[in-house]
């Protein structure tokens, strides 16, 4: 078996591509603005987290009589290893991006970490490992 991508379901496909690629700066493999599903570069060489317009999964899954949940706790999150945390942060605070928390030292976790969400409101992780001390 070998993994593919993670890839979120969403119903502002246009909204969503924007976000990633002008505000994060995920670099498109697949797709564009103007489509259905786009996948993106995470690492060099590695694809490995997509977007797709969640009304053209539902029917292969027998669920297009169902819509997406909303003010629920969330069932999923999708993280991304930074280089320096603190640095991503400033970067995309100034891209007027907003954030959940502050860059967080979490001891248990091994990581600092900062959150904050997509425009469907998608839950967003970036971490850097914490020193081994």
């Amino acid at each position: 078996m070998k993994f593919s991508n993670v890839r979120l379901l969403v119903q502002d496909y246009k909204k969503c591509f924007k976000f990633y690629t002008e505000k994060l700066g995920f670099e498109p493999v697949w797709g564009d603005e103007d489509g259905c599903y786009a996948s993106f570069k995470v690492a060099e060489g590695i694809e490995g987290f997509a977007i797709f317009v969640s009304d053209y999964m539902a029917p292969s899954v027998g669920n297009s009589n169902k819509i997406q949940p909303t003010d629920c706790r969330e069932k999923m999150m999708v993280s991304f290893e930074v280089e320096n945390v603190d640095d991503t942060y400033q970067a995309f605070l100034k891209k007027d991006i907003s954030f959940i928390n502050e860059p967080t030292d979490m001891p248990d976790w091994g990581m600092r970490v900062v959150h904050l969400r997509d425009p469907e409101e998608n839950l967003i992780e970036f971490f850097t490992p914490l020193a081994a001390k």
